[in-house]
């Protein structure tokens, strides 16, 4: 079994900044895509960004030029840097990752973390 673990979320003022961390662990061969989504109440989930297996990433426009996704492929560790937080980026952030259990697997598997709350409030 694989599992996401998200953690780095809390309450913070408008303007601050947080950093998420998510750490994949359990039956892994290889993690491929890994990225972070979010789901405001009333609204569906979206991506805010995502990274390759070789850096490659992308960004929501919304959040373009405030958070920087990053990923420690030795520790399979994907972060997430938010900066100059507005209150509508509150929202509950998920953990997603394309994983391979074993070489065998004929393809990568999605997986999501339970979700880390972000609130961006004064």
């Amino acid at each position: 079994q694989v599992q996401l673990v998200e953690s780095g979320g809390g309450l913070v003022q408008p303007g601050g900044s947080l950093r998420l961390s998510c750490a994949a662990s359990g039956s892994i061969f290889s993690i491929y895509t890994m990225g972070w989504y979010r789901q405001a109440p009333g609204k569906q989930r979206e991506l805010v960004a995502g990274i390759t297996h070789g850096g490659v990433t992308n960004y929501a426009d919304s959040v373009k030029g405030r958070f920087t996704i990053s990923r420690d492929n030795a520790k399979n560790t994907v972060y997430l840097q938010m900066n100059s937080l507005k209150p509508e980026d509150t929202a509950v952030y998920y953990c997603n990752a394309e994983i391979k259990s074993s070489f065998q697997s004929p393809y990568p598997v999605n997986y999501w973390g339970k979700g880390t709350q972000v609130t961006v409030s004064s």
